[in-house]
């Protein structure tokens, strides 16, 4: 019986998710035995601000950063699409994906999430396009990618992810990646985007 309930709640077309990516999946295989995770959509591009990538012109430069912090690398498929700049950042659309993926495997939320932010970050491939969730499908194995594809087309399935949304915010979530640990006294986090896994593991125990 898992020891610790954890939320982490990240954006699928968060740049600082898909550099902490890594450390959150050591963490969470190191861990496994004693922690619950709940992974959340956060909707960091929604209304208003679900718009072509060509709009947010200061991205590049934060990427670059990213890269310098954390090692993650940014494919040229990325880089195309960037420079095409039509690809709208929408997370309903990306937080839906992941709601359909999830219901093929539960357990493997950690694993689709990465699966989602490769596509975009190092292929380029936009996660609104449902060609893009197929192939993210296909590409994880054992997933049903036809019931995965009908499944992000189904009201339910947004309505879901547009709950996470709001259970994010309710947690107190402004910005992402953030971990959550919840304790008696209320949840704290754990780390920073920049954090390794072992150094999220040493804050876990010392609670």
């Amino acid at each position: 019986m898992a020891q610790h309930r954890l939320t982490y709640a990240f954006d699928a077309y968060c740049g600082w998710c898909y550099g902490f990516g890594p450390a959150i999946r050591e963490f969470a295989a190191a861990n496994a035995d004693r922690i619950e995770l709940t992974v959340l959509s956060g909707g960091l591009f929604t209304g208003p601000r679900a718009q072509p990538v060509g709009a947010y012109p200061f991205i590049p430069q934060a990427d670059a950063r990213i890269g310098e912090l954390t090692g993650a690398v940014f494919g040229e498929g990325y880089a195309k699409a960037f420079a095409d700049g039509t690809a709208v950042l929408d997370s309903a659309d990306a937080a839906t994906a992941l709601v359909a993926l999830r219901a093929q495997a539960p357990e493997r939320t950690l694993e689709f999430a990465g699966a989602l932010q490769r596509a975009w970050y190092v292929d380029g491939r936009p996660l609104s396009d449902p060609a893009t969730l197929y192939a993210v499908a296909g590409a994880a194995g054992g997933v049903d990618a036809d019931a995965v594809v009908a499944a992000y087309a189904d009201p339910a399935t947004r309505r879901t992810a547009e709950a996470e949304f709001r259970e994010a915010r309710r947690l107190g979530v402004d910005s992402f990646p953030t971990l959550l640990l919840h304790t008696p006294g209320g949840v704290r986090r754990l780390g920073g985007p920049m954090s390794d896994a072992r150094t999220l593991t040493r804050a876990l125990d010392q609670h």
